[in-house]
């Protein structure tokens, strides 16, 4: 098996190509690790969830980390990690102009609302919760392929 390390065009290429990643943020010292989809532009992932434990999560600590692998031949892989900063763009004004590019990179996906807007669990009362568009500013990204 050959790794070698990808350049920023060659990650930047990954991110754009790809729509399911992980993301991982921490708490009080403990980390948390959850599968996201998202879109990639202008260096941000951007991405939509319902209020949740990441979300909490997010807003006390927004430095987070992504990690999006490509599987390729045989048991190659490529893979690009992130290290980012969240940033919330409420239904507000003075975001307006961010929400609705976060709707447009967003909306040009098949499915781009799910599983984002989904809940493995019994639906609340109210089913007004409130959608949480947000971005993940990225301030460093590395890569490595693995071929053989």
């Amino acid at each position: 098996m050959l790794v070698r390390t990808l350049s920023t065009l060659e990650c930047t290429k990954l991110l754009a190509a790809n729509r399911v990643g992980h993301l991982a943020c921490a708490k009080d010292g403990q980390p948390y690790v959850v599968c996201f989809n998202y879109a990639y532009a202008d260096s941000h992932l951007y991405a939509f969830s319902l209020p949740g434990k990441k979300i909490d999560w997010m807003r006390a600590n927004p430095s987070v980390c992504a990690h999006v692998v490509e599987h390729t031949q045989g048991r190659g892989w490529k893979s690009v990690i992130v290290d980012g900063r969240f940033e919330e763009l409420p239904d507000q004004i003075g975001h307006k102009l961010q929400r609705d590019h976060a709707w447009s990179v967003l909306s040009k996906h098949a499915d781009w609302w799910e599983p984002g807007a989904l809940k493995p669990v019994i639906p609340p009362a109210s089913h007004s919760l409130p959608h949480v568009f947000f971005r993940i500013l990225v301030e460093e990204m590395s890569g490595r392929e693995a071929s053989e």
